[in-house]
């Protein structure tokens, strides 16, 4: 039987250490990709046939068809899969003057003639089953009408053109071959009588335009105008048709070099600034001194001169074209390049993404060369994960989570930071409750107290660690939250007067005749405590309103937020030091417990016979003879106390912050993947990161748990000779 029970021992002990490894490894496997790098592979290269240049190239989700538009006014298809099935080209019976085109997401591009008109074009694709298969058929649309808008009323020729356009709406900024700066703003409202849209048009002058404008650019909210001169932005608002003005005037050149091209980034909120050195630069808002101004928050490198920029249609990476041939990927919140390769030395390429960023066209020289990009985590970097990052918008770095949002356009924010300071707040404020109490409860059980009345306190403490922890998340954010808001002196109160008061009894009890304390039975005293405990708890929330009223002005909440200027949130971090101690409590106690019952008779009756008061036998020997089991009790409640997940996730508001403060609350790792495991893609940045926080936990509870092990042989080591 005991060869059985070893073997059984063993093999059970081996299969945990089997399961561990599994659980390590299948972690690993899922987080793996995200620190992947970028590739690209040659797939298909197509020649052009006409010596236009090119305004916008492009192509369709699925990767099967390209698109471009040339300076001649002209939408050519081209087909990508092995079928090589040819689209006829599409063309505007003008003589084109100027061009451009919208954000790659909105994927239209403008024609100006020498006539004071615009005429917008848009690739579009209708997709069938013929069969059931898949069949994209490409065609073009004209959003504001085949005839074209008039956006100069004195019907001059157009130089220069910005264009930008949304549902239903458009702006275009031109220059006129007589030197007028126009914006004209095209709106269109659905007539409700005859269901046609119905168009209305406003121009205006731009003020104060550069005498010589290299680049002009539309914000996709119709909102901002961008115009480069050489080195210099300037930028005007234009939400107001009739009152466009001259926001700010901005250096936006990197030292000593000249600027070669500026591009939005995804969702318009940062500038990419090219210059003729290699570098490039990232420019957005920052609040400075009340008024938000650009600000060149970070830089990249590239191999020489870049030539083209192109931008990802939802993400925050780009593409650049250099002058020596390269084509290298960016990615702005990760501030790092991901990939540098050799295309075509020599020549200058357009580059423009797919929709889903896993294709890239690229013109080189005569021919349309089509990558297939592999590249499907670039915001998630070390230093996206571990360090401050400045997100656009924001007035300085920080540790930010915030990993979905409404728009498509959004910067994922990944920071593990603030949830694993979340993670370890709730447990220190957990164990700052749960140990004394816990502790000091196992010494007294297992050393002082009688024997028939440990038989009734052991288990009925132990019996709470079978209360499941949704009732303790549920009673501490419905229950417990509003009564420490409604009675927060009282609950002040009651950490001081509790003990306070067990020494006031303990003092008295002591000074009480020698008869009435030989009538309670040895061991028996504590219940003496009981009636202290009630009486203090109900006194302490009973002075409660007088306490508010006189100490903190009848609001102790609005006293602490608006007097001592600190957050107060409801579902805070003494709910949960509060909850989360009293699940900890029994874990704790039943492991100290155990290990103080179990020292040797003979030891602490020795230490006795030689004239040793019992607190220096509990003190001197017990205690430290017990020491390893109570280090252990105290790491298993800190591994029960970081990786809880319902207590946290319902008496907290979950918010990811990184502030010590009792008064507000925080996210744990676990809580955050209950939270937002459900809801995440399967294979995203967001659900792999989500397992990287799994990993990232069982890491913490293996490192204290092996700390522990450590810890406890040694002091097992130590101690074992008495």
């Amino acid at each position: 039987m005991d060869k059985l029970a070893r073997y059984g021992v063993s093999a059970g002990g081996v299969l945990v250490l089997i399961a561990l490894l599994l659980i390590f490894f299948y972690l690993l496997w899922v987080v793996a990709p995200v620190f992947y790098g970028a590739s690209v592979k040659h797939k298909q290269s197509i020649p052009l046939v006409d010596n236009h240049a090119t305004v916008m190239i492009g192509v369709e989700e699925q990767n099967e068809i390209a698109y471009r538009f040339n300076m001649g006014g002209e939408l050519r298809f081209f087909d990508l899969t092995e079928e090589q099935r040819f689209f006829p080209a599409h063309q505007l019976p003008i003589r084109v003057t100027a061009a451009d085109r919208t954000v790659p997401s909105r994927g239209m591009v403008a024609y100006a003639d020498s006539f004071g008109r615009v005429y917008v074009m848009a690739p579009k694709f209708k997709v069938t089953y013929p069969n059931d298969q898949r069949l994209i058929t490409p065609t073009v649309e004209y959003p504001f009408g085949e005839e074209g808008v008039m956006v100069d009323p004195e019907g001059k020729g157009i130089r220069q053109l910005a264009f930008e356009a949304g549902e239903g709406e458009m702006a275009v900024a031109v220059i006129t071959t007589d030197g007028r700066a126009l914006l004209t703003r095209l709106e269109g409202e659905v007539n409700m009588f005859t269901d046609e849209v119905e168009w209305s048009s406003d121009n205006a002058v731009i003020p104060g335009l550069p005498a010589f404008v290299d680049q002009m650019l539309i914000t996709p909210d119709l909102r901002r105008l961008f115009v480069r001169s050489g080195n210099r932005l300037s930028t005007y608002d234009i939400s107001s048709i009739g009152r466009i003005r001259l926001m700010s005037v901005d250096s936006i050149n990197y030292q000593d070099a000249n600027v070669t091209d500026v591009a939005l980034l995804t969702g318009a909120s940062s500038l990419i600034v090219a210059n003729d050195n290699g570098k490039i630069t990232q420019w957005f808002e920052v609040a400075k001194d009340g008024k938000r101004q650009f600000t060149q928050i970070r830089e990249f490198d590239a191999e020489s001169s870049v030539n083209e920029i192109a931008v990802e249609y939802f993400r925050k990476g780009f593409a650049v074209a250099t002058a020596d041939g390269y084509m290298e990927l960016f990615h702005t919140t990760g501030g790092s390049r991901l990939l540098k390769e050799t295309v075509d030395e020599g020549n200058t390429y357009t580059l423009a993404f797919s929709p889903r960023a896993n294709g890239l066209i690229a013109q080189t020289g005569n021919s349309l060369e089509f990558y297939k990009v592999s590249n499907e985590h670039p915001e998630v970097t070390w230093s996206a994960l571990w360090q401050k990052v400045w997100y656009e918008g924001y007035p300085e770095p920080q540790f930010v989570w915030q990993s979905t949002s409404a728009s498509d356009e959004f910067e994922p924010k990944l920071s593990l930071v603030p949830i694993s300071f979340g993670t370890v707040k709730a447990a220190f404020y957990a164990m700052l409750f749960a140990v004394p109490i816990a502790l000091a409860g196992a010494v007294y059980t297992a050393y002082f107290m009688s024997a028939p009345l440990r038989k009734i306190v052991k288990p009925t403490v132990e019996i709470m660690e079978a209360l499941p922890t949704v009732i303790l998340g549920f009673l501490a954010g419905l229950w417990l939250a509003p009564l420490i808001e409604d009675n927060l002196p009282g609950v002040i109160a009651t950490m001081i007067l509790l003990p306070t008061g067990f020494i006031a009894a303990a003092y008295g009890w002591s000074k009480m005749p020698k008869a009435i304390r030989q009538s309670v039975p040895e061991g028996w005293d504590v219940m003496l405590l009981i009636p202290v405990v009630l009486f203090l708890g109900w006194f302490s929330f009973a002075i409660s309103p007088t306490l508010e009223l006189w100490m903190f002005g009848g609001d102790a909440r609005l006293y602490i937020t608006n007097e001592l200027g600190i957050s107060f949130d409801q579902r805070n971090s003494l709910v949960v030091g509060l909850a989360m101690g009293f699940a900890v409590i029994p874990t704790i106690y039943s492991i100290a417990e155990d290990a103080v019952f179990s020292v040797p008779k003979h030891l602490s009756n020795g230490s006795l016979a030689l004239g040793a008061t019992p607190w220096q036998t509990l003190t001197k020997v017990v205690l430290l003879t017990a020491s390893p089991g109570i280090f252990s009790a105290v790491m298993m409640g800190l591994g029960r106390a970081v990786g809880e997940t319902m207590i946290v996730l319902m008496a907290t508001g979950n918010t990811p912050v990184m502030d010590w403060s009792i008064f507000q609350g925080m996210r744990t790792l676990s809580a955050n993947i209950a939270v937002e495991m459900p809801e995440s893609e399967v294979g995203s940045s967001h659900y792999r990161v989500l397992f990287l926080a799994a990993f990232v936990l069982f890491v913490f509870t293996f490192v204290f748990n092996t700390v522990a092990e450590f810890v406890r042989q040694r002091l097992r080591d130590k101690y074992s000779s008495l």
